[in-house]
C-alpha cells in the first residue's frame, strides 16, 4: 500500500467546512463521526432496523403537551 501525505492545516479544514452548503456540511460531519465512532455506526444500524420494523413514534407522540 502506498501512503500519500498531504499537509492540510486545521484552519484549512475549518475554512473548507464553512464554505459547504448546509446539507454538505451535515453529510461531512456524519461521515466523520462514522469513520471515528463504531458506536455511532451501530446506533445508525439499530435506528434503521427499528424504522424498518415500524417501531417508531411520531413527533406528537413524544412531545405531547
Amino acid at each position: 500500500m502506498i501512503e500519500v501525505k498531504v499537509p492540510v492545516s486545521s484552519d484549512d479544514i475549518i475554512e473548507a467546512v464553512k464554505k459547504m452548503k448546509k446539507h454538505e456540511r451535515e453529510s461531512f460531519i456524519e461521515d466523520l463521526l462514522a469513520m471515528t465512532s463504531p458506536d455511532y455506526l451501530q446506533s445508525i444500524k439499530e435506528a434503521r432496523s427499528e424504522y424498518k420494523a415500524g417501531r417508531t413514534k411520531s413527533h406528537k407522540e413524544i412531545f405531547v403537551e
